[in-house]
């Protein structure tokens, strides 16, 4: 599993002086204050691990110009942080202005004298940066690099994982129990819940042959996850109850954990549901887009009134029922309300939601809610704005979570995961009311994408195949792009949209993408370097769904695909 540490330079910070310090090795094993490398991942699939005897920086070198091995460091400065992020180690450093311009030095190709020679240049009316300070700069930048933590080469590409013939084990399905909606939501993707096809309702039969289905398709996999989706699929609770049923009394025969999620506009929430939802599901998804205004402008039903009034208080009755289990406020923000924030923080603080998630629509080009290129400013002010709030919320012991903020560097997803992405069409797939099998929701309704059915099985082999080469590595455009280890190559439907190729990119998404990512970082960088964020800091389970196979080994399947992750490919970017 790729682990990736966090190693700040603390010391120089504001004219002091001394080496580097690394806080945590890569893996997340805490070194003594002043420690050294080199070292390697404690448990890294992506280096070559030294046999015993060896000095592990003799058994991997990192030579920072070698021409014949890629590498690729990002910088960046916001908050007041000089971040480097080393894309390939995972490593990120928090440094001062001298380190900050040597890397970016050495990075353009400079020998450590003409970096040297820059540097007493630029700093040279800097009393407190000497030759001597220089050099120890440098020291500690050959230490990172002969560790492995700058500079590192690119070991993914010709790494063993042979993606087209990796098993087809199937560990999620999308269940489509209500193509029916009693909303009337403009911007919908499915075309107000009918994936423009007929209405219909999943049957309790072809809802249990498809749990039948997951886990002869599941291997040794023993989460499970089932997303209850639409269209609205309260309108089809009763069958939602059966299925569960269903499931709960098989799951131990087969040892299966089934997680069920509940994916609702809010309508349809009694006092039943709630019950059931806080007894049987591992997580709910509720819609609401914000302030009144902002919500009642899409969020309509079919005689065109708005929503707000009658799902905020259902959907405060069942959080608070729910005594802290997951959900998530699952909001969509337009070009109509860029200022999205103000959403957020409403939903927070008027209404007391916790754990937020706010999804930037995907529309035509056309379309007045369509997202623009002269949006992107104001859309990266915001999150910047974001980011700095929930620092704040937290040293005051009240945080909340947004979810394309949650950045695990300890116990992320490991690297399989982080090449292959969502798994839609390989190991999660959506299931119509009538059985038929497609990569995910957005890609219901195209015959050119029917997989198969669940009483069949996957017939179109070949289709499967070409999802399976979804990875970031077959994608030209992600090439350069140093967030490639995080989106693992984005959205396959949104890449369809955007360029008819599910191995192209969606650009306007990659940028909003890469904003998130540096917002993120910069506050696991923020944490990292202030005891009192870090003591109110949210705490995330590992998403390793312990599938059995060893965690440094090809037959490692990746982890479980939370479900959230799964569901925001809804509108996302």
């Amino acid at each position: 599993m790729w682990q990736p540490g966090i190693f700040y330079d603390t010391k120089r910070e504001k004219g002091g002086k001394g080496k580097v310090l690394s806080p945590t090795r890569c893996g997340g094993s805490p070194l003594a204050e002043g420690a050294k490398g080199p070292w390697l991942p404690l448990r890294g699939s992506c280096r070559p691990q030294a046999t015993e005897g060896e000095n592990p920086a003799i058994a991997t070198p990192f030579p920072r110009h070698n021409k014949t091995e890629k590498t690729m460091i990002h910088q960046y400065k916001l908050s007041g942080y000089n971040i480097v992020l080393d894309v390939y180690s995972g490593s990120v450093h928090a440094v001062d202005d001298v380190a900050y311009d040597a890397i970016a030095l050495i990075d353009q190709g400079s020998s450590r004298e003409q970096a040297a020679a820059a540097l007493a240049k630029k700093y040279a009316d800097r009393a407190d940066v000497t030759a001597a300070d220089i050099s120890d700069v440098l020291d500690d930048i050959d230490e990172l690099t002969a560790a492995g933590q700058l500079f590192a080469p690119d070991a993914y590409a010709d790494h063993a994982f042979d993606f087209k013939n990796r098993s087809n084990v199937v560990k999620a399905l999308c269940l489509h129990v209500a193509h029916t909606c009693n909303l009337n939501c403009s911007y919908c993707f499915a075309a107000q819940g009918k994936f423009h096809g007929e209405a219909g309702l999943m049957s309790f039969e072809t809802g249990k042959r498809a749990l039948d289905f997951l886990i002869e398709n599941s291997g040794t996999r023993r989460n499970l996850e089932v997303d209850f989706f639409g269209g609205e699929p309260l309108m089809n609770f009763e069958v939602c109850k059966q299925l569960v049923a269903y499931a709960r009394s098989i799951e131990k025969k087969y040892n299966k954990n089934f997680r069920f999620t509940m994916t609702t506009n809010g309508i349809g929430i009694t006092d039943e549901v709630i019950d059931w939802c806080n007894k049987e599901c591992h997580n709910v998804v509720l819609s609401l887009d914000g302030r009144k205004e902002v919500n009642d402008r899409f969020r309509v039903d079919l005689a065109g009134n708005g929503s707000y009034d009658r799902i905020v208080p259902k959907f405060q009755k069942l959080v608070k029922a729910r005594g802290g289990q997951g959900y998530y406020m699952r909001g969509t923000f337009t070009h109509h309300n860029v200022d999205f924030t103000k959403d957020l923080f409403h939903m927070a603080d008027d209404l007391g939601f916790t754990e937020l998630s706010m999804e930037p629509v995907v529309a035509p080009p056309d379309s007045p809610e369509a997202l623009t290129e002269e949006d992107l400013p104001k859309l990266f002010d915001q999150y910047e704005l974001l980011a700095n709030d929930m620092l704040r919320r937290q040293k005051a012991g009240k945080p909340i979570t947004f979810y394309h903020y949650i950045l695990d560097l300890k116990h992320g997803p490991c690297i399989y995961k982080r090449i292959s992405g969502c798994g839609s069409g390989t190991e999660y797939m959506a299931v119509t009311p009538w059985g038929d099998l497609y990569p995910c929701h957005q890609f219901v309704g195209d015959p050119a994408y029917k997989l198969g059915n669940v009483w069949d099985g996957v017939t179109n082999t070949a289709l499967r195949d070409e999802f399976k080469l979804c990875n970031v590595y077959a994608r030209p455009d992600c090439k350069d792009c140093w967030a490639r280890l995080y989106c693992a190559g984005g959205c396959a439907a949104n890449a369809l949209h955007a360029t008819g190729d599910i191995h192209g990119t969606y650009e306007y998404g990659c940028k909003v993408f890469r904003k998130r990512m540096e917002c993120a970082l910069m506050m696991q960088v923020a944490q990292r370097l202030d005891p009192e964020l870090a003591k109110n800091a949210v705490r995330f389970e590992s998403d390793c769904d312990g599938c059995g196979a060893t965690e440094s080994s090809a037959a490692c399947g990746g982890c479980s695909e939370t479900e959230e992750a799964q569901r925001s490919q809804k509108t996302s970017l």
